[in-house]
């Protein structure tokens, strides 16, 4: 894993809410040992799953360890009155698999060559399969693989992980609108290349 410089995703800042005219803020789940254990418990296995499906099993365990370990160095920027803790995670997982958009287009591309019994597969071939048994169907990886990442990040958070375009802006830290527009640009893209096919039809 990488030290200390992870950076969350920007607009994540703790911050006082007025009620009433007292000054207080929602409580934060991540705030003791045990609510950080909860909180690892209940969302290790899809941000997992989601991580493994875009980078492959294979490099899936240290992105999730980091993205574990980034949220609780940086629990007390979390702001739980912004959005849900699963969609932060969710926001720090796709800032790290950022940072390997290479090895997942790899990965992708792999995916998108997979064929049934292939002989003698490298290992770019073998990831790519286990990660096709968990959700992506190889010419779908394929095209994926051709989109711009930001646009890629909006679609995936979208279809793998369920997110609204609420929970995607302030994950990712960007405006509302250019998570539509990235949305819009991704499917326009993935329909170009896949035919006049229903893709990912949620959001």
């Amino acid at each position: 894993m990488t030290g200390e410089t992870i950076a969350t995703p920007a607009g994540w800042t703790a911050r006082a809410h007025v009620h009433g005219g007292t000054r207080s803020s929602p409580p934060n789940v991540l705030d003791d040992a045990d609510g950080f254990a909860a909180v690892f418990g209940a969302h290790f296995g899809e941000i997992h799953s989601y991580v493994a499906q875009r980078l492959g099993p294979d490099h899936a365990e240290d992105v999730v360890a980091e993205t574990f370990l980034t949220a609780f160095r940086k629990r007390a920027q979390y702001d739980p009155a912004r959005a849900n803790v699963r969609a932060w995670l969710y926001g720090i997982a796709t800032n790290l698999i950022g940072k390997h958009r290479r090895l997942e287009a790899r990965t992708l591309r792999a995916l998108g060559r997979c064929a049934p019994d292939p002989e003698s597969p490298g290992h770019e071939d073998s990831v790519a399969r286990r990660v096709s048994a968990q959700s992506l169907r190889p010419e779908l990886a394929a095209a994926l693989a051709e989109l711009d990442r930001r646009d890629r990040d909006v679609l995936l958070l979208v279809a793998l992980a369920g997110l609204s375009h609420d929970e995607i802006a302030t994950a990712l830290g960007i405006p509302y609108g250019t998570v539509g527009s990235r949305l819009s640009r991704a499917r326009k893209k993935l329909r170009v290349l896949l035919g006049e096919i229903e893709v990912f039809a949620r959001g």
